[in-house]
């Protein structure tokens, strides 16, 4: 039942607060009237008798005397279809490609709570085409394995890269890109990058730009993973879920809580911040009885490349592993500056091996990690005493961190590579070693595989 109120209490930021409200629920969709404009809003707060409305185009234009306020009794609802596929939508769900307004089934963009025990557990091998992915921190379908990245770094290069060439072998597959708080400038780019390779027809695509109400920041991932639903428990499609910037949707969150004056929690973030974002990272997943699955690869920006910030604190909480960028790889000349030690899939055991990659992947993954952090920490001996004081042996892991940095997570941003292509590599690069250094990896896969 519509009801409708003449005047509000105040506005701040993007809120307006309503007095004297009756039969109001917490995510109604509102219309706000004032002269010529007209806005939607919704819901995010009852108390008493009065309600806060957050109107999702900003609320300039608008004043307390003369705005009228229409609760509409229902709750903000997508529709979603297939034809969504190959589609470009703003951060509200709205068409920004010329094409028509998407006609299908309605559902509620908060989705619905999954039972713990109709999930299932995450599986199987999403190959991205990234080495220092697929090899080192593999991709499970179900899982949620975030991006930890720094300001200026390339993770909207891999971010792109991911959402191209992702597949899953023999099966369905699309792609749900979501880009939160993005410059004009990137939506060109991500639209013309999906575009020109031809990937854009299994992409479904959601940007909401700097310059768009703030709101709309906080719909736009929810958005998402509601089509990812849609596509992947009616349809049966295996989906990937690429958000960024996750950073920008946490601002957004903090600037409404201050707007309603709550009291803050760390560093001014609300203290509700741990639970909203696993209302959205606790989407993914797989469900018993159903054939597609939802991935979820949120990219977040780490403010003062701080690991302990409270975004990519919460964010490690409720994930499964994160990928971790690298100023200091980056300064190398490499792409993308994956530190694959402090990186880290939790589920990747359940992604891998005989049937699913390839049955050496796992000896091979912790050789090159043994290897890696061998010569890392040998670089930083060679900083005080030089390489002259190192033993062959030494020289070996040296030689091997610098070749491992240069060809095998270095790779070009056009350049896809099999997960077969990527452990050849892996082979060639250990083969600088004698076979008695390769004591992770068993012999038999050693006679089958080690390049003499």
């Amino acid at each position: 039942m519509m009801r409708e109120y003449v005047g509000v209490e105040r506005i701040a930021g993007p809120l307006i607060f309503v007095d004297n409200v009756r039969e109001v629920a917490y995510g109604e969709i509102v219309e706000v009237e004032c002269g010529e404009e007209r806005k939607r809003g919704q819901v995010i707060d009852v108390y008493e008798n009065k309600a806060i409305i957050q109107v999702f185009e900003g609320t300039s234009g608008l004043g307390t005397s003369g705005t009228k306020v229409r609760f509409l009794g229902d709750i903000f609802r997508l529709s979603v279809s297939d034809d969504m596929l190959g589609r470009a939508f703003d951060g509200s769900g709205r068409p920004i490609d010329g094409g028509p307004e998407i006609v299908g089934e309605k559902m509620d963009v908060n989705g619905y709570p999954l039972n713990p025990t109709a999930r299932d557990k995450p599986k199987d091998f999403i190959q991205t085409g990234v080495s220092a992915i697929d090899v080192m921190n593999t991709l499970v379908r179900g899982q949620k394995l975030p991006i930890f990245s720094g300001a200026g770094l390339p993770h909207n290069k891999l971010a792109a890269q991911v959402a191209r060439q992702a597949t899953v072998r023999g099966e369905e597959f699309s792609v749900i890109f979501a880009a939160i708080g993005i410059t004009h400038e990137e939506a060109a780019f991500f639209r013309s990058d999906f575009e020109k390779t031809g990937s854009l027809e299994n992409i479904v695509m959601f940007l909401n730009l700097a310059d768009s109400p703030v709101i709309e920041r906080l719909l736009t991932p929810r958005l998402a993973l509601t089509t990812a639903e849609y596509l992947a428990y009616e349809i049966g499609r295996h989906v990937l879920v690429v958000i960024t910037d996750m950073t920008n949707y946490c601002e957004a969150l903090r600037q409404i809580s201050a707007a309603r004056e709550e009291v803050p929690g760390r560093r001014g973030y609300p203290g509700y911040m741990y639970t909203d974002l696993a209302s959205i990272y606790e989407r993914a997943g797989r469900v018993k009885e159903k054939k597609g699955s939802v991935t979820l690869m949120p990219i977040l920006t780490m403010p003062g490349d701080d690991i302990t910030h409270p975004i990519p604190d919460l964010t490690g909480y409720i994930t499964e592993g994160q990928i971790v960028l690298s100023r200091a790889i980056q300064k190398k000349g490499i792409y993308p500056p994956v530190d694959v030690l402090p990186s880290l899939s939790r589920l990747m055991n359940a992604g891998i091996g005989e049937g699913k990659t390839r049955e050496d992947h796992q000896d091979v993954s912790n050789q090159l990690y043994y290897a890696y952090a061998e010569g890392r920490d040998l670089e930083s001996l060679v900083s005080i005493v030089g390489v002259e004081a190192l033993t062959d042996r030494d020289k070996r892991y040296l030689e091997f961190s610098d070749r491992f940095e240069k060809e095998f997570i270095n790779q070009g941003e056009w350049e896809e590579r099999s997960i077969e292509e990527s452990l050849e590599l892996a082979w060639e690069l250990l083969s600088v070693f004698p076979e008695r250094e390769l004591k992770r990896i068993s012999t038999e896969y050693i006679s089958k595989y080690y390049q003499r």
